[in-house]
């Protein structure tokens, strides 16, 4: 536990001395004595004697909590994933059918995005984006697994990688009232030949940004085994994911070492742009990995499913302690009125 104002602490000195000044006043004179009716009067008297301390008591429990909470205590507690929705942005560019991950890029994508979606807490949405030289949104957020799956299997490959398009894509659907004009990420524009400040239509909405990582109701997962070809910038959609507050979790999939070629010697440039997804990832507050084999990216696949059922968060332990200090006083007083008819 640690203390955001910890100054406020040296009140809890004052609480020792309300034991003291209780008794003090318990001994500070000595009542004149009572005839009572009976000897059985009496015992029943002596033997209720300890109710007199009990409201007493509940008040000091309640200045204490008070003292404790005046000095902002937070602790760092394991919490249940506050996300709802999860959006998976993956890449299908023709170089996903590479088979230096076996049995094809592609297809261990598919099968660690299944095993993702089996491990996903049943009340979290899932939904799939693609992306090559365009992105679409294959499934809409759902808790339907077979859907998802469905839609996994589906997947057909393109030419072109947009990484940027599918992040930008993926925002539309999380902020719908945002307004993100989403009318040319289909159409393959290219951001060498017209730049998004050139573009005759109107911007998307202006928003007031809010901390990296800050949006506790939705992440993405991106996968992609190269580096932009066309589309919205990487780092520029990248941003308007971190003003938004949405986390990125990056998979880089592959071999980060250059050209390959595939069946019909069709040189492709897969060359991973570890950098930029990096920067992609740090820039929104999310993780990047890299995975060279099929077990390793289930692998990684396995390890974000877990994370992203429980969060660590830093949580601040001032309201449930006042409240609790309200609940005692309200009690000592309650008891003191049933017992003694009054509140002293």
């Amino acid at each position: 536990m640690r203390f955001l104002w910890s100054s406020n602490l040296w009140w809890m000195l004052a609480l020792p001395g309300l034991p003291a000044f209780y008794l003090w006043l318990l001994r500070r004179g000595v009542k004149p004595a009572l005839r009572l009716p009976s000897l059985n009067v009496a015992r029943a008297a002596a033997g209720r004697r300890w109710r007199r301390h009990v409201p007493p008591a509940l008040v000091f429990g309640a200045l204490s909590l008070l003292a404790l909470a005046f000095a902002r205590p937070t602790v760092s507690m394991t919490l249940p994933w506050a996300k709802t929705t999860i959006l998976l942005a993956v890449d299908i560019s023709h170089s996903m059918a590479v088979a230096d991950v076996q049995p094809t890029r592609m297809a261990a994508a598919q099968e660690a995005a299944k095993v993702f979606l089996d491990g996903v807490p049943r009340h979290i949405e899932v939904g799939l984006v693609t992306f090559a030289d365009s992105a679409q949104v294959a499934q809409q957020a759902t808790l339907d697994r077979a859907a998802v799956a469905g839609a996994i299997d589906a997947i057909q490959m393109q030419f072109g990688t947009a990484i940027g398009n599918g992040i930008v894509l993926s925002l539309a659907e999380l902020f719908p009232e945002h307004g993100i004009d989403v009318t040319e990420l289909s159409l393959g524009t290219s951001t060498e030949a017209r730049s998004l400040d050139e573009r005759a239509k109107p911007r998307p909405k202006q928003i007031e940004p809010v901390p990296a990582g800050s949006y506790d109701a939705a992440a993405i997962i991106l996968l992609t085994d190269g580096r932009r070809t066309t589309g919205i910038d990487t780092i520029e959609a990248a941003k308007m994911a971190a003003d938004r507050g949405v986390r990125i979790h990056v998979v880089g999939l592959g071999t980060p070492d250059g050209h390959r070629t595939m069946g019909d010697d069709t040189a492709l440039y897969m060359q991973l742009d570890e950098p930029t997804l990096r920067q992609v990832a740090t820039m929104t507050g999310g993780e990047y990995f890299r995975a060279v084999t099929a077990e390793s990216l289930r692998s990684v696949y396995r390890d974000l499913g877990s994370q992203l059922e429980v969060v660590r968060r830093e949580t601040e332990l001032t309201a449930p302690m006042a409240l609790a200090a309200a609940v005692l006083l309200l009690a000592g007083a309650a008891l003191s009125v049933w017992w003694f008819g009054r509140v002293a």
